[in-house]
């Protein structure tokens, strides 16, 4: 076989998905029931773990861990049937928004989980508006079965009018919510029965049944979830692989995550339905075939992954070629050459060397101290593929050394922090190089900012909220006029850009009516990339 038709072989294999939700929907317990269905857990953890059971794999932040909330991304692959999964965790509170986008570059499809008893919330429709702009097909799973909620159909109606989008059953629930029995199987007309596990921490149990024998089982449940089932069937709401690659349909499976009803059938769906990776389109918007040579794309940086050593893990995703370790790319921002050495497959926070990679599988690259979000690798062509955005930040602080003899350390984890993207960092003349102005989309970053700089970094650090509520991209031109006026000032981005802070719109509308017309512009914009 050729080294193109291997690579093209490979990459038909490959299915590279996210899992996007609002906070609690039950994203972290969805991802660890995935890893277990797929045998590369051998059971189950619990978001908040108790006695001898263990925490989830995706969330091993200290933080994470403490709070039961997932607030950084997180790479996991296994095979299931000869097709290679790899799954990206994403945070599902909206003050980690910009991670969860940056993950969302990077996948070939979305699974966005539903809380049954709360439909669609505000996280979850920001998220889905994301996938909408990117064309990412979104298969949706309605969590929480096991649990008093909302009617299917509602649900469904929900999902059409609030998204525009079809939803397409492909199982529905026998059992209302909170009574979760198990699902019809459209494939056998029959049903699939689910059976408790102590704790949820092993496999359930799975029963297909014929239609008779669901019905003497269950009588009217069962009769209920057939009648419900063909109404939508009838009505012309179902799965066509066409219309759901094109994103205008959505298919929609039942579940209960913690006690693992119904996710072998989720796995089943992204195996069957998922798409493989294609060509990446670059900033020219010429496509990059899969088979082509190597390129890859930093979507995350991610340091204090080995607290022995502190390293710093650039997670690349192969977009066309194989990748072999030792191989030397290109780095396109800068032009000079990158040495892959140290290669690694993430799981979690668990690593191991990885030797070659092909077209939707994640790469964690060891001390890449040169590269940062957004940056291509490439070998042989040159390509360089479109940066991603970054966000308009709406919450401000001073941050400094609480003690002045551990600047250095200071120093070196507000460089990290700004290069992970954990918070945006701006500085200015005035202020100094030990009071750097932390910028972010939600006050929670600023807790994990300080909690990393403490336990990483040995630093800890006093912030001091700032008064401002809009940001703007300026010009030089303008920042003598803008520092000169009160409530305002003008600060650097550590990529270049000149962010203008004001303390309220009135107040920035009173400054521009001052400047040329062109001086502020959306921090959002065309240089930043779009943010949806």
């Amino acid at each position: 076989m050729t080294l193109d038709a291997d690579v093209a072989a490979q990459t038909a294999r490959r299915r590279t998905f996210a899992v996007i939700s609002h906070p609690d929907a039950g994203k972290s317990t969805l991802t660890e029931a995935l890893a277990l269905h797929a045998h590369a857990i051998a059971e189950a953890g619990a978001v908040h773990g108790k006695g001898s059971r263990r925490g989830v794999v995706s969330d091993w932040l200290d933080m994470e861990q403490a709070r039961g909330i997932s607030i950084t991304s997180a790479a996991l692959q296994f095979t299931v049937d000869d097709v290679v999964l790899n799954l990206l965790d994403t945070p599902g509170h909206a003050d980690f928004s910009e991670d969860t986008y940056r993950v969302l570059a990077a996948v070939d499809c979305a699974v966005m989980l539903l809380d049954a008893a709360k439909g669609l919330e505000p996280q979850t429709l920001k998220l889905f508006e994301a996938c909408r702009v990117r064309g990412t097909p979104v298969i949706t799973v309605i969590n929480k079965w096991d649990r008093p909620g909302q009617e299917p159909l509602a649900l469904l109606d929900e999902i059409e009018e609030r998204l525009g989008i079809v939803p397409t059953p492909v199982n529905w629930p026998v059992g209302i919510a909170g009574d979760f029995r198990g699902v019809i199987d459209p494939t056998t007309g029959g049903m699939t029965q689910f059976t408790r596990t102590p704790g949820g921490a092993t496999l359930a149990g799975r029963e297909s049944i014929d239609a008779d024998e669901a019905a003497r089982r269950h009588g009217p449940d069962w009769t209920q979830a057939v009648e419900e089932f063909e109404l939508l069937t009838s009505s012309g709401q179902s799965h066509d692989q066409d219309t759901f690659l094109a994103a205008r349909t959505t298919p929609v499976l039942f579940a209960a995550a913690v006690l693992n009803f119904g996710v072998a059938e989720l796995l089943d769906a992204v195996t069957t339905m998922a798409p493989p990776p294609g060509p990446w389109t670059d900033v020219e918007g010429r496509p990059r075939p899969v088979d082509g040579p190597f390129s890859g794309f930093v979507f995350k940086v991610q340091t204090g992954m080995d607290r022995a050593h502190r390293d710093r893990l650039a997670f690349m995703r192969v977009c066309s070629g194989r990748f072999e370790r030792g191989s030397v790319l290109t780095h396109a921002a800068s032009g000079r050459p990158f040495q892959t050495k140290y290669a690694q497959s993430v799981f979690g926070r668990e690593r191991e060397t990885i030797d070659e990679a092909y077209p939707g599988d994640v790469v964690g690259l060891v001390n890449a101290q040169s590269l940062n979000v957004g940056d291509t690798l490439y070998a042989e062509d040159k390509v360089t593929f479109p940066p991603l955005p970054r966000f308009a930040p709406e919450h401000f602080a001073v941050v400094r050394p609480r003690d002045t003899g551990r600047s250095k350390q200071f120093r070196r984890g507000i460089q990290m922090l700004d290069q992970e993207g954990v918070v945006q960092v701006l500085v200015s003349d005035r202020r100094g190089a030990q009071s750097p102005v932390l910028a972010a989309v939600g006050p929670m970053q600023f807790e994990v900012a300080t909690h990393r700089l403490e336990h990483e970094f040995n630093a800890q650090s006093v912030l001091e909220p700032l008064g401002y509520a809009e940001a703007r991209r300026t010009t030089r031109a303008a920042v003598p006029t803008i520092d000169a006026k009160h409530g305002a000032e003008v600060l650097e981005r550590t990529d270049g850009t000149l962010v203008a802070l004001f303390s309220d719109r009135w107040r920035m509308g009173t400054i521009a009516a001052d400047l040329p017309e062109g001086s502020l512009l959306p921090l959002f914009g065309t240089e930043d990339g779009v943010a949806p």
